[in-house]
């Protein structure tokens, strides 16, 4: 895979001049392949928020660059809108900016204004709306009389229309209840695989970041901590939770087992993997 998205020694920097000067993300470089599904992870106040603001050129670096197919997306500013296009980004509890009189005509917001129209205008509006489960007869009543959950796959839908080459997801399961979330999940899912986009979730559930996305990036106090598959990053869970973050519940789990002297692999973070872990073990007499 080649990367779609690059960003090379990011710093952001915000009180320049003041006394409140201090920097959100410092240095920060990493590759986002193209099709992959990318977790970034982070306590609160890490830079999370600040860094995927940056990736659709909603905050300019102090430093640094972020390229999209290899360009600087800041290379020509008064182009950047098209960049937006490109990389559609999801804020947190993203249904508190719904604001036309239909469902349909907020989720066709986006792409009419990229220029579709017509056909090709209502086949986006459609496909999306079928993919965050929003069905046929719910496009033609105002978006505030929807649930809570709909009302976050209205808005979810709103830039998947837009049909961009990455799709930025901050925190989109907040709020909502486990079956809520684990249904915009699949969603999510679902769009990843069908569309082949790129996928970045941000998110505080290590359980949700672990069943979902092939690479994590984990961040602390402005600064990349570690990167890799979820096994890898998970296999260091000690350090993890000395740097303040969480791991998968199965995850803590087989690191107890492991303290008491069974030999469990700590990088466990699926309830599948930690029963084959404990068969293994019995079969080999570590168990009563």
């Amino acid at each position: 895979m080649e990367p779609i998205l690059s960003i090379k020694h990011l710093t952001h920097t915000y009180g320049i001049g003041t006394p409140f000067c201090r920097s959100a993300v410092e240095d920060v470089s990493f590759d986002v392949m193209d099709g992959e599904f990318l977790g970034i992870i982070g306590h609160t106040g890490s830079g999370k928020s600040t860094l995927i603001q940056h990736l659709n050129g909603l905050l300019r670096p102090t430093s640094g660059q972020i390229l999209l197919n290899g360009r600087d997306i800041w290379a020509e500013p008064k182009k950047i809108r098209d960049v937006r296009f490109q990389v559609g980004l999801v804020f947190q509890y993203p249904e508190y900016q719904l604001f036309e009189e239909t469902v349909y005509k907020d989720i066709a917001f986006g792409p009419a204004n990229m220029g579709k129209t017509g056909a090709e205008l209502d086949r986006c509006v459609r496909e999306s709306a079928k993919l965050v489960g929003i069905r046929d007869d719910q496009l033609e009543k105002s978006p505030f009389e929807l649930s809570g959950g709909q009302k976050r796959r209205v808005a979810l839908a709103g830039v998947m229309a837009m049909e961009p080459k990455v799709l930025v997801l901050d925190e989109p399961t907040a709020g909502l209840d486990p079956a809520g979330r684990e249904n915009l999940m699949a969603n999510i899912r679902d769009y990843h695989r069908n569309k082949h986009t790129t996928v970045v979730l941000v998110s505080h559930s290590m359980d949700e970041i672990a069943r979902n996305v092939d690479r994590i990036v984990v961040l602390k106090s402005a600064h990349v901590l570690m990167s890799g598959t979820p096994r890898e990053v998970f296999a260091r869970g000690e350090e993890l939770l000395s740097a303040g973050l969480d791991v998968p519940e199965i995850t803590r789990v087989a690191m107890a087992l492991r303290r008491r002297g069974l030999p469990i692999d700590p990088a466990v973070y699926t309830v599948e993997e930690l029963e084959q872990a404990l068969l293994a073990v019995r079969k080999g007499g570590g168990v009563c």
